[in-house]
């Protein structure tokens, strides 16, 4: 058996990718196992300028302190009209971390007065995969919406509420399973997968 350390403590990214292995017969001696296994490592400074950077900064951090190779993704959401961000502040916009609400409030206030066909948004994520002998290799996916005036959906998190694709739900509105299939984490992970089964060979 090998394994390979996702570098967060957040469950669902945890399951998401044990999942993607499991659908994976050429993955069957893979275990995915979280950096909440190693009680020793602490939390990377995420300094980076882009998602990949920041993706690439834990994946290394935790790659070296385990001797194993370890994988780290950094997601945010871009809005064209605001040049980008909040981009790798996503989850910091307004000031505080994990605030969803008082991110999405803010980003709300932002954009009032921008006209609706200008607001155009994508969310996107970096992959990293790196190896304790600092090679690395690095896939992204993304997904291409606009944001609404109003939150929408009960389900997802962050800015899924004010994220709408193209077939005018957000990302609030879609199922698990929906989400999971369209996401930019869920494209990013599975386009992951040869690199993982290469590692495996």
């Amino acid at each position: 058996m090998s394994t390979i350390v996702l570098a967060t403590r957040n469950a669902g990214k945890l399951a998401e990718l044990q999942h993607l292995v499991a659908a994976d017969d050429r993955l069957a001696a893979l275990e995915v196992v979280s950096v909440a296994s190693y009680a020793h490592l602490e939390d990377v400074v995420e300094s980076g300028v882009t998602f990949e950077e920041n993706a690439s900064l834990k994946a290394h951090q935790v790659a070296r302190e385990t001797n194993l190779p370890a994988v780290a993704d950094d997601s945010g959401l871009s809005v064209d009209v605001l040049n980008g961000c909040p981009g790798v502040f996503s989850a910091r916009w307004s000031g505080r971390h994990g605030a969803d609400q008082a991110n999405i409030d803010l980003l709300l206030a932002q954009t009032r007065d921008v006209p609706e066909h200008l607001l155009t948004a994508a969310f996107h994520c970096s992959v990293v995969l790196a190896w304790p002998d600092g090679r690395s290799v690095a896939v992204a996916g993304r997904v291409d919406g606009r944001l609404t005036r109003n939150q929408r959906g009960d389900n997802g998190f962050g800015y899924d509420p004010i994220f709408e694709l193209p077939d005018g739900r957000t990302m609030a509105e879609l199922t698990a399973d929906e989400k999971a299939a369209i996401s930019h984490r869920g494209k990013a992970f599975r386009a992951l997968l040869p690199q993982l089964v290469a590692l495996m060979s």
